[in-house]
């Protein structure tokens, strides 16, 4: 694991998306990542499905491919920010012929493409979507060992601890989370802090998607378990962290509300 002097810094954009609407949800997308990178972000999470909105209902449609327009485009953003972005939207499944997965599309500040598929699914996904087949995918993000989540991932702990044993040292998650949820989610995030001493990060919604009321409050804990920074509400904006040698310090950048 890097000494906790390498700097780094860390956000989730905790943003609305417009339910099928590509283009406008591919425009927030480039709006946060401008406002990232002003800020210094090396890596900006965004939630589950990020680029449709959380509507299995619509994946089918949507599913995306490594030379999608959509994601040429916010992998030039990445390029140019010199920064990672991981955005959410269907994919392709491990098994010709399934049902599309619910996909983390990570695009690398080198131009690099990578894709992580949901390990666990809700039961109401499963009429929509497959599976994804591996537990971990460690990857070097800005130097840092990273493995990618997507929201029901993490409720199974063994999602978790299969990335601290493949050598994460930050474990990004990009999620949905109603209030009636979020005490029991973000406990088991903060746990995964301290039992596995690695950094977590949570990028949640904001607003409602896909008839869910998001709780918000993205949030990031230092490895040990210390919540360093976390959005007061649901609002628009983006969370960030970052490590010196000081230690994780945090700040909660407003992004403006959509009309």
């Amino acid at each position: 694991m890097l000494s906790l002097s390498t700097p780094l810094r860390v956000a989730a954009a905790q943003t609305p998306s417009a339910p099928g609407d590509m283009q406008r949800n591919l425009q927030m997308h480039l709006a946060c990542a401008r406002a990232a990178a002003h800020q210094g972000v090396q890596l900006l999470q965004f939630p589950e499905l990020s680029l449709i909105g959380y509507e299995p209902t619509l994946m089918a449609n949507h599913v995306l491919t490594a030379d999608h327009p959509a994601l040429a485009a916010l992998s030039q953003a990445a390029q140019s920010h010199g920064m990672a972005l991981v955005v959410g939207a269907p994919a392709e499944p491990v098994e010709q012929g399934a049902l599309p997965a619910i996909g983390a599309w990570l695009l690398g500040a080198d131009g690099s493409v990578a894709l992580y598929r949901k390990r666990h699914l809700h039961g109401s996904e499963e009429k929509f979507a497959s599976a994804g087949t591996q537990d971990a995918q460690v990857q070097l993000v800005a130097g840092e060992p990273t493995a990618l989540a997507v929201c029901a991932d993490i409720t199974h702990p063994e999602h978790a601890q299969a990335a601290r044993g493949a050598g994460a040292a930050l474990y990004a998650a990009g999620v949905l989370i109603s209030e009636k949820a979020y005490a029991a989610e973000s406990a088991m995030l903060e746990g995964y802090a301290r039992d596995h001493d690695m950094a977590v990060l949570a990028a949640n919604y904001s607003g409602t998607s896909g008839g869910y009321v998001s709780a918000g409050r993205s949030a990031f804990w230092a490895p040990g378990g210390r919540c360093v920074v976390a959005a007061p509400d649901g609002a628009p904006c983006i969370v960030w962290a970052a490590r010196s040698d000081s230690g994780w310090a945090g700040g909660v950048l407003s992004l403006p509300v959509p009309a």
